[in-house]
């Protein structure tokens, strides 16, 4: 589709958008609802200081915070919807806008509710909370003192609410010089200079021609360089913050801190990067496939995005998606795929791109209406059909969810968000691989085992490389070392070179790399990528080769939404990521895959 050819928002057909009037039949309602969040907030309000009185009386608290809670999500949910099927929709934008101030007012009157709620004596609460009256809240409020031990007073809390804003500027700052500060020019395509930025980088990086990608490659670390010293000191101010909140809070580091509130222990973190560590030799093969394919004399870092296998012609309509959707998950039994299929075609999906559309894709699930699905889906590309896929799988895990679990607890965790989407992409992997041999299409059998390979690479171990980056910039902080310019990317280089192996060959400022990862103003998250991807690809062989049990034990997973902590949750699936085995299966599965293509492309 041409750009002259995307539709404007209100030239798309009503088939091919999401059906919001679950949510809010009518803006007026969403206005009412607005309107109505002061009046929940004081509710609640009016139970200050007296949480404590008596069982009766915390449950009508849990019921007015839920009541506030409910109409939050829905006013927000709704608004941020509209805004992103068209962001430049000004009215959407108030939308979005007035719904934050709504919740920043809200919470800041609430700010006295959770440390109140600390405060009742753990006996009392406990004792309380075995009342059948409190089946919907019980789990809310162990999650909540879960975290007691590390919770300070009403007025060390405020002051670390005071602090929060203050610590976001590290964040903030790189987000802007990055993203708005920078110029990175053009480069030179067919005679045109086209604009070099964040989002046409992987364009460039995927062209097949190499002083394209060289060219490329070249101004756009150059133009990080001139700012290297600005990019050391915010992101060494990043994790000083880190490491004060987790201080103060009376944590042993700062990865302890950012993996309590799971209840992940921090032996799951180690042992991802600790079994990567030991499994390289497949990865190694993989980049010397790579040069071998090619056909350089030296593999660099602009070498590593282009295809391995040119792209092959493809049309599959929206509708065959979801066939191919339905028949490749099977397995899974008809209520998922009829539920996820007949949501495809029937207002769950905003299918196609439309100017101001938000890019990409994702699943926005909530209590009230549909687990809807964001998609610019393009009948020519076969990776939409597994994004189609991958999303729905989020999807159904939030379908699955909320049919099973009160309000307060339907939520699950980042940590186990990424299983059930990529546990989709590999199933849907292994149909549209058989059906591509059965036909003897060699040609899409192996862009398919490289597509994949590829996919599983960048989940897992780039992933955990970023992982190993973040736990050695934060643990010499801890011990005093100065996180510097030259330090932090010496660090990065000797992981490129370790990950990499000895085919490549880096450029002076390829460790700048490591000073340009939003995802690293978030620590400690991106692990969570590489682990779901580990569990995932664990259980989609345990269901596939399983029976019964084994398929129930998947449902039981997707049913727990936040009923569960994720290691405990993922246990009951069947796979243990306190262990090494989930991590050493996925790798298994990357290495039988650089086998093939060393096959298919001898």
């Amino acid at each position: 589709m041409s750009k002259e050819n995307i539709p404007l928002r209100k030239d798309v057909p009503a088939k091919d958008k999401w059906d919001l009037s679950l949510i809010y039949k009518s803006d007026e309602e969403w206005e009412s609802d607005l309107k109505k969040l002061p009046e929940l907030t004081d509710a609640l309000c009016n139970f200050k200081g007296k949480l404590s009185q008596s069982a009766e009386t915390l449950l009508s608290a849990l019921k007015a915070d839920e009541a506030l809670s409910r109409t939050l999500e829905n006013v927000f949910h709704y608004a941020n919807l509209l805004n992103e099927a068209d962001q430049s929709d000004s009215s959407s934008q108030d939308k979005v806008n007035r719904a934050m101030m709504a919740y920043t007012k809200s919470q800041a009157q609430l700010s006295f509710y959770t440390p109140e709620l600390l405060s009742i004596p753990d006996e009392k609460i406990n004792k309380w909370i075995e009342s059948k009256d409190f089946d919907d809240y019980r789990i809310y409020i162990k999650k909540i003192l879960h975290v007691k031990p590390y919770t300070l007073s009403e007025k060390e809390e405020r002051i670390l609410a005071l602090q929060s804003e203050s610590g976001q500027t590290a964040s903030n700052t790189f987000s802007l010089l990055s993203d708005v500060d920078l110029n990175f020019g053009t480069v030179k395509v067919d005679g045109k200079e086209l604009p070099l930025t964040h989002s046409t980088w992987t364009n460039f990086m995927e062209n097949p021609d190499r002083k394209i990608r060289k060219e490329a490659y070249e101004k756009f670390y150059n133009t990080f360089e001139s700012h290297a010293n600005t990019l050391a000191s915010l992101y060494a101010g990043s994790v000083a913050n880190d490491i004060f909140h987790a201080r103060a809070r009376g944590y042993n580091s700062s990865l302890e801190a950012a993996l309590y509130g799971d209840k992940v222990p921090v032996s799951v973190y180690r042992n991802l990067v600790n079994t990567v560590h030991e499994n390289l030799e497949p990865l190694h093969r993989f980049y010397s496939l790579r040069k071998k394919v090619l056909g350089v004399e030296e593999l660099r870092h602009y070498d590593v995005y282009v295809p391995l296998v040119k792209s092959v012609k493809s049309h599959t309509t929206y509708e065959e998606s979801v066939e191919i959707i339905r028949n490749a998950l099977a397995v899974l039994g008809t209520e998922y795929t009829d539920t996820l299929c007949n949501g495809l075609l029937n207002g769950w999906a905003d299918r196609y791109e439309n100017k101001g559309k938000h890019s990409g894709a994702f699943s926005s699930g909530a209590y009230k209406g549909y687990p809807y699905i964001l998609l610019n889906y393009k009948e020519d590309s076969i990776r939409d059909v597994y994004t189609m896929a991958h999303e729905g799988g989020h999807s159904m895990h939030s379908w699955y969810s909320i049919h099973n679990n009160p309000f307060m607890s339907y939520e699950y965790t980042i940590f186990e968000a990424e299983v059930a989407s990529t546990f989709n992409e590999e199933l849907i992997f292994e149909y549209m691989l058989k059906t591509a041999k059965e036909k003897g299409d060699k040609s899409l059998t192996t862009y398919l085992l490289s597509m994949r390979a590829s996919d599983i690479l960048a989940t897992l171990h780039r992933q955990t490389m970023f992982a190993e980056f973040e736990l050695i910039a934060h643990e010499n902080a801890e011990k005093g070392i100065p996180l510097t310019t030259d330090s932090l990317r010496e660090t990065y280089r000797k992981l490129l070179e370790l990950y990499f192996g000895s085919e490549m060959h880096f450029e002076k400022s390829s460790d700048l790399e490591g000073l340009r990862i939003p995802h690293f103003y978030n620590a400690f998250y991106v692990y969570k990528y590489a682990t779901g991807i580990s569990a995932s690809l664990a259980l989609a062989k345990r269901v596939t080769e399983g029976g019964k049990p084994e398929l129930n034990d998947y449902f039981t997973f997707l049913k727990s939404g936040g009923s569960r902590y994720p290691i405990e949750s993922l246990k009951v699936a069947g796979v243990d990521m306190e262990q090494t085995a989930p991590i050493l299966s996925a790798l298994t599965t990357f290495k039988d895959l650089v086998d093939q293509l060393e096959r298919e492309l001898a």
